[in-house]
């Protein structure tokens, strides 16, 4: 058994739980741009300046967090709480984080549900919001899968996972074997990873509705109408918070990776809200002060009103809380060993291609006239160019104003 690691020496401040509060609460007021800029500002207060942990220690537990499910910027926040006032720190320095967002999300959604898009105006801003937003998760896509799959076999894996998302393979399928076959597969046990594929391709041919030929490949024009017909309150709080967990515990690699999991369950399964709306949750996220999984409180009231919003947030915020909170000595010798780093990592793999199915089926949806896609390329040159922490708000702003300018194209 791998020894736990020695505790570095720590400076943090003997602050009350009040001031520790407030002081993350600031962190989650100033929190926009992004987890870089997030991260970076959490650093340079807290490592730079005051000294709570060496820059090697914190170097160390962002890999860590990087590798694990959850908003990283997020369990940094818990975890620096531990480190000042032990698990209640963690959790009111947690809470003062995410609070700021989630007070404001919750807000905007109430809003947007009561009133709607019956303002012309307001429904044309969304509208030339919509595919920025594909954009950005493009974006996404590429800069997750430029750090996620790092070699061939992962990059076999990406391909796979894809291939059975699109063709109606589950994701609690295909997961578990994208995780188990790069392990077998880094092991070089040829035998295993060949094993392995048969079940894959097993669950293909039983799971896949479109290699039985019971549905076509892309969706009908009644089925694409269906889903855009809103229809809130229609999940339990325990099946929100259900939807939630499932996704804080897949979120591998950034917030982006949530949106499969969540539209598998609020658009094409449960069909709570339409794809537009899903859409304008993400877009609205993109412009406040949290991590970007906020936006599960959107897809929450949509479910289940004002307590689906909170437990759907419960549920998805839960994981990043837990990691930390419970394994705060024991992760660093976690994450040294290599069968759970690989297995981490194809799952990883797996999930950037589950994300660029999910973007290819929104772009399928939303760009459908030449100013949407005018707007996309756009939005899409200007997230690859520009590494400002505010290029996304920017972004969605600036489509916003399209919209507004040159409404019903």
């Amino acid at each position: 058994m791998t020894p736990l690691p020695e505790p570095e020496p720590v400076r943090a401040p003997q602050d009350s739980l009040g001031k520790l509060f407030l002081r993350f609460l600031r962190f989650g007021a100033l929190a926009w741009g992004g987890p870089v800029a997030q991260i970076d500002m959490i650093r340079q207060e807290l490592v730079a300046q005051e000294k709570w942990i060496t820059p090697g220690h914190f170097k160390r537990l962002l890999a860590i967090y990087q590798v694990l499910p959850g908003p990283e910027a997020h369990e940094l926040c818990v975890h620096f709480g531990m480190v000042a006032r032990g698990r209640w720190g963690g959790v009111v320095a947690g809470l003062g984080f995410m609070l700021p967002g989630f007070v404001l999300m919750f807000l905007l959604s109430w809003l947007y549900v009561t009133a709607g898009l019956t303002n012309a105006v307001i429904a044309a801003i969304f509208v030339g919001i919509q595919p920025a937003v594909v954009a950005l998760i493009v974006r996404a896509v590429h800069r997750i899968g430029g750090h996620s799959l790092t070699d061939a076999p992962l990059w076999a894996i990406g391909i796979l996972a894809a291939a059975g998302e699109a063709l109606g393979v589950s994701f609690w399928i295909a997961l578990p074997l994208a995780g188990l076959g790069y392990v077998v597969g880094a092991a070089r046990r040829w035998a295993w990873a060949a094993v392995l594929g048969g079940i894959f391709a097993v669950a293909l041919w039983q799971s896949s509705p479109v290699i039985a030929g019971r549905v076509p490949l892309l969706p009908r024009t009644e089925t694409a109408i269906a889903t855009d017909t809103r229809q809130t309150g229609q999940a339990s709080p325990a099946a929100l918070f259900g939807s939630g967990l499932r996704a804080g515990l897949l979120t591998f690699g950034g917030a982006y990776t949530a949106i499969p999991f969540l539209k598998n369950d609020a658009v094409e399964r449960g069909r709570w809200m339409s794809e537009r709306d899903f859409i304008d949750g993400v877009a609205l996220s993109g412009v406040l002060p949290a991590p970007l999984i906020i936006f599960s409180t959107f897809v929450g009231y949509f479910g289940g009103g004002p307590l689906g919003a909170l437990s759907i947030t419960l549920g998805i915020f839960l994981p990043a809380f837990g990691f930390s909170l419970l394994f705060f000595r024991q992760l660093e010798s976690a994450m040294a060993n290599p069968l759970l780093k690989h297995f981490l990592e194809g799952v990883t793999a797996a999930v950037v291609g589950l994300i660029a199915v999910t973007a290819a089926k929104l772009a399928f949806t939303t760009l459908t006239n030449p100013a949407a896609g005018a707007i996309f390329a756009i939005a899409l040159a200007v997230a690859w160019r520009w590494k400002s922490r505010w290029a996304v708000p920017a972004i969605i702003l600036g489509a916003g104003a399209a919209g507004w300018l040159f409404p019903g194209n």
